[in-house]
């Protein structure tokens, strides 16, 4: 690699636009984006990716789990996942549960991983079967739209029942376009509820975004990650292979208005003004401009491209995990009175473990939030 100048507490790449932080978050990254192909397929190896869905599995699901077994777990680690996907029209090549079953499987590999070593993270049933959706996905056969506010109070109650249940640490993972309305959720529970705990979501993809680069830009890419496309199909070769007939498959192009470079796509793989969800009208949409369900070229979609990016984030994920439980511990939350307007001394019995004595349910704490219900 040329020597060349690196800007304090990043690591250089053998691309000269490529930093990670010099942290743990980029000290994973960079090694995953460094390791030879046979590394890869050994780390997707441990996480057991490939598998089916385990949706009905008994032991994979905080639903599909004997109860005894449930509490015994959440003793070991009370960090919960949240999958959430959609049900939308992905091209006549694959299924409109692709979303969903993308962050499943990925979820379920972290959870088959943290369990070999005695302490899995638990999972929650995709509560988001159907999903929000931008203004341009209207109208496409096979997209199934719930209105914003659907969504945002359905998650809601989602997390204040898992919060009941001693899951007081909860990563929502995602993999559709309606990021915004899962943001709100997460801070709309928050002025509502005034819960200590840990919350979050996150676009995945996102989360590894420099792992669809482009082959321009060091990646195995040929083109942008947008929709139904060689990204996302060849996450389905991968992932679930029987549910992809690649004879169907087909590539396109949406019609935009203005020139490039006010936009950017669907991992913000260039730093533009303005995330792909942050207009509309600039663009057609896509019943007018990609019938078909597919933005790009899902011909150049193959398995192999799709190995790093999953890699990525299995172990992103997994660091997620450990350096919960290593700040707090299961039974542990951040303090109250730091990250709540409660008083620490009214908020002791609703943080017992759940039915043990002297607890109490949260759904009779009494309410000091500002935030609205529908």
């Amino acid at each position: 690699m040329a020597e060349r100048d690196t800007p304090k507490g990043l690591l250089p790449t053998e691309q000269p636009d490529l930093f990670f932080e010099d942290n743990a978050v980029g000290r994973l990254k960079k090694e995953v984006w460094e390791a030879s192909d046979p590394e890869i397929d050994a780390t997707l190896g441990e996480y057991g990716i490939p598998s089916p869905v385990e949706w009905a599995k008994p032991g994979s699901y905080i639903q599909t789990t004997i109860r005894h077994e449930v509490e015994a777990s959440r003793r070991k680690n009370d960090v919960v996942f949240i999958p959430v996907g959609c049900t939308e029209l992905h091209g006549r090549h694959t299924i409109s549960a692709m979303d969903t079953l993308f962050v499943s499987a990925i979820a379920e590999g972290v959870r088959r991983y943290t369990a070999k070593r005695g302490a899995p993270v638990n999972l929650a049933l995709p509560p988001l079967m159907y999903g929000g959706h931008p203004y341009h996905h209207m109208g496409m056969p096979g997209t199934v739209v719930l209105r914003e506010h659907v969504v945002r109070e359905l998650m809601i109650d989602v997390m204040l029942g898992l919060w009941n249940d001693g899951f007081r640490k909860q990563i929502i993972v995602n993999n559709h376009g309606q990021l915004w309305m899962l943001e709100s959720a997460v801070q709309e529970f928050q002025k509502r509820h005034q819960l200590p705990g840990i919350f979050r979501t996150i676009d995945w993809h996102r989360a590894v975004r420099e792992f669809f680069r482009t082959r321009d830009r060091g990646g195995k890419w040929d083109t942008n990650f947008v929709h139904a496309d060689e990204s996302e199909t060849s996450l389905g070769l991968l992932l679930f292979p029987e549910m992809v007939d690649m004879a169907a498959a087909v590539d396109t192009e949406g019609k935009d208005y203005l020139p490039e470079g006010h936009f950017d796509k669907s991992v913000d793989p260039f730093g533009r003004p303005s995330r792909w969800s942050e207009g509309e009208g600039h663009f057609a949409i896509e019943i007018a401009a990609t019938p078909e369900g597919v933005v790009g070229k899902a011909k150049a979609a193959t398995p192999d491209k799709a190995k790093r990016p999953v890699a990525a984030v299995l172990r992103y994920l997994t660091l997620v995990n450990d350096q919960i439980l290593e700040a707090f511990p299961p039974g542990r939350v951040p303090p109250v009175e730091e990250v709540t307007l409660r008083r620490a001394a009214d908020m002791e019995p609703y943080l017992r473990e759940p039915l043990s004595p002297g607890w109490r349910s949260v759904y009779g704490l009494p309410r000091i939030g500002q935030g609205t219900e529908v």
